[in-house]
């Protein structure tokens, strides 16, 4: 079963940076597609981005337009978000979310909808921005 894990949020002022991962354990993430998350408190869990490990594609919601960054390293498994220019509203708990390219219709079904409902968590990363 695919084990992951985030790491990399803590507490940052506003307008710091932070790079989040998101490692898989004993999987290549190649054949994946993965998404992250965050929950704010007391806000519904919104997506932020995603990515298919295979060919590098990416998607971003609005609200990360600009700011935020995901990438991948195949080779060590795992998936990055970067996160520039914090703000306060960016506070909250960062899950990554993976699911086979094959599940996710090689990239064709929506990530933000999909992935929460089948895909495997990590147990998130807190990032709390505040001076």
């Amino acid at each position: 079963q695919l084990q992951l894990v985030e790491s990399g949020g803590g507490l940052v002022q506003p307008g710091g940076s932070l790079r989040l991962s998101c490692a898989a354990s004993g999987f290549s993430l190649a054949s994946y597609y993965v998404g992250w998350f965050r929950q704010a408190p007391g806000k519904e869990r919104e997506g932020i981005s995603c990515i298919n490990s295979g060919d590098g594609s990416t998607l971003y919601a609005d609200v990360a337009k600009g700011r935020f960054i995901i990438s991948r390293d195949n080779v060590k498994t795992t998936v990055y978000l970067q996160i520039n220019s914090l703000k306060p509203e960016d506070t909250g708990v960062y899950y990554c979310v993976a699911l086979a390219l094959e599940a996710m219709g090689w990239g064709k079904r929506p990530c933000f909808s999909v992935l929460p409902r089948q895909g495997s968590w990590g147990q998130g990363t807190q990032v709390t921005v505040s001076s």
